[in-house]
């Protein structure tokens, strides 16, 4: 599932600088290359998780 949406986003974010670069009449840059920058600064401020887990709740969790 991770990967299914690190590669959903991965091409969302290669058609956007594709047609970003086509509408400014740019050529000749590596798409892909800036596709996986962008990944790649986008991965490393991705919280590693949020709030508690199920199994770490109990009836004294009132935060």
């Amino acid at each position: 599932m991770a990967d299914e949406v690190v590669a959903s986003r991965r091409e969302s974010i290669t058609t956007a600088i594709r047609a970003e670069l086509q509408r400014q009449g740019v050529s000749g840059v590596d798409i892909e290359a800036l596709a996986e920058a962008i990944e790649t600064a986008i991965a490393a401020h991705a919280p590693l998780s949020e709030g508690r887990h199920p199994d770490e709740l109990n009836a004294t969790n009132d935060d």
